[in-house]
């Protein structure tokens, strides 16, 4: 009996020490397996709750001149940015709100300091979620400036538009279609408000001409936003927006939004933007700006 339990004994210690003998891909399997867990867990955990995002910038142009013959024009500029967003997630809502600042200004030889960026721009977004790509949605945004702009191909300069002078207001609800995390587009019913007091330029109708202080339309819109990585350290930014009124279907107002910004290291950011604006409410050819910049980035959280 001695030997028996011996035996026993013997037996269930070789099949331990059998069992605890994995191989390498399994201990691979399974380090990856607690990996995905973790990750998962992690995306859980984040994906509902508030989540907020926020980043400054800080762009300086410097160049002077003495004596140089090949000649130039002492040079000083900056713009300044703060954007942002804070989105709430539920296991059946979305509310997403957005948010951009920017400022900039330039001194070119004596002709004083003259307004290269402008914008306040802010938008909330809701979502139902129905638990397929497509789902209802309801959004209101603002776009307007800080300070007064002017027309500087005249002499003098004649002033065009000052803070909330104009200011484009958006409300819309329809529904919003979102494949992957890059890409999103949504189409709905619209109303668009441009308010003016001193500069009525901007809400008057060129068909009528009739002249507004808030000008009111109701229409559809479709917007479309990419943000995506190119690379471990270069982002793609665009956003398309359109606004067809429903009396003249025809005159669709359209912008578009691109930049391209690459993180040289954790402080220093360099990046492209173009921005195309197609309203013929206001003028009859596209408006095109575009900026290159390289300066100082800080994610504050």
């Amino acid at each position: 009996m001695k030997y028996a339990y011996l035996l026993v004994l013997v037996a269930l210690s070789v099949a331990g020490a059998l069992a605890q003998q994995k191989t390498q891909e399994e201990i691979d399997r399974e380090k990856k397996f607690q990996e995905q867990s973790a990750k998962a867990n992690a995306d859980t955990s984040k994906h509902y709750g508030w989540d907020h995002t926020a980043s400054a910038a800080l762009n300086l142009t410097q160049a002077s001149f003495t004596n140089w013959v090949a000649g130039g024009s002492n040079t000083l500029a900056y713009s300044a940015v703060l954007q942002g967003s804070s989105a709430l997630a539920s296991v059946r809502t979305v509310w997403a709100n957005s948010y951009k600042f920017a400022f900039g200004q330039a001194r070119v030889a004596d002709q004083g300091l003259r307004k290269t960026d402008d914008e306040i721009y802010f938008e909330s977004l809701f979502i139902y979620k129905m638990g397929t790509y497509i789902n209802p949605y309801a959004a209101a945004t603002l776009r307007t400036q800080f300070g007064p702009g002017y027309n500087y191909s005249s002499t003098p300069e004649t002033q065009v538009s000052k803070f909330f002078d104009p200011a484009y207001v958006t409300q819309s609800a329809g529904f919003a279609y979102k494949p992957v995390p890059e890409f999103s587009t949504r189409l709905g019913a619209a109303l668009r408000e441009v308010i003016t007091s001193q500069y009525k330029q901007y809400a008057t109708d060129p068909v009528t001409g009739t002249v507004h202080s808030v000008w009111t339309m109701g229409g559809l819109e479709s917007v479309s936003e990419l943000n995506a990585n190119v690379a471990e350290n270069i982002q793609i930014v665009a956003r398309l927006e359109l606004f067809a009124p429903f009396q003249n279907m025809d005159r669709i107002i359209v912008r578009n939004d691109y930049s391209l910004v690459a993180k040289v290291n954790k402080y220093v950011t360099t990046g492209v933007t173009l921005n195309l604006i197609n309203d013929v409410n206001v003028l009859a050819r596209t408006q095109v700006k575009q900026a290159l910049s390289l300066g100082l980035s800080y994610t504050l959280f």
